[in-house]
């Protein structure tokens, strides 16, 4: 069976659930505490020695990063498609995801954010500045992509449930739960809504996920 390493509020982690219960995929949670560093622990950095949460035991290897793992469920279990068959608009998709998991996300994860504090001594005022400031710089960028390429409100490209999706659901999750402004980003906001009606996503949220706390 499949085992995931997992912290229910990594946005990484929130893809590959998604993608796992979008593909009705039987696997279990391996949850790694990453406030109490966990992930630094010397057992997980011998699985992993970025010390970083997702990572995916497939019975004879373990595999990191979420895009990779995403891509290699996508070859391995091709039901429910991620990634479009036309070469172009597999390479529309994975741009588009790429802007979120790539450029926006490692910005504001918490590893970036804690040393900001704990090394820089950033004052939390200015930390959240720091984090609304990439936000904005990211959505903004997807926003306007989005209405390039005409999404539909329902998905951000296409009329199924694509990569992009599952990138833009956790990093929109983050940035409500920072209390960040969503409203110059209609497109991103209806996707969001939309997504998050259809059971993969229900079941992927991180208030589903057994290691949750308030």
């Amino acid at each position: 069976m499949l085992e995931l390493y997992s912290y229910f509020r990594s946005s990484a982690a929130y893809r590959v659930r998604i993608a796992l219960a979008h593909k009705e995929l039987q696997w279990a949670q391996l949850p790694v505490n990453l406030l109490q560093s966990e992930q630094q622990g010397a057992e997980f950095l011998e699985l992993n020695p970025q010390g970083l949460v997702p990572a995916l035991q497939t019975g004879q290897h373990l595999l990191t990063q979420s895009l990779a793992i995403i891509e290699y469920l996508e070859d391995v279990y091709p039901q429910a498609a991620l990634l479009p068959v036309d070469p172009l608009a597999k390479a529309r998709v994975r741009s588009l995801a790429q802007q979120i998991a790539v450029d926006l996300h490692p910005l504001n994860n918490l590893r970036v954010l804690k040393y900001l504090q704990s090394d820089l001594n950033v004052s939390d005022e200015d930390k959240m500045k720091w984090y609304r400031h990439w936000i904005d710089v990211g959505f903004s960028a997807l926003e306007k992509s989005l209405q390039a390429g005409d999404c539909n409100g329902k998905f951000c490209f296409g009329d199924n449930v694509t990569l992009v999706d599952i990138c833009l659901i956790p990093q929109v999750y983050n940035a409500k739960r920072f209390e960040c402004d969503m409203s110059a980003y209609p497109l991103v906001e209806s996707v969001w809504k939309h997504c998050n009606r259809l059971p993969a996503f229900k079941q992927a949220r991180p208030e589903e996920q057994p290691d949750c706390f308030n």
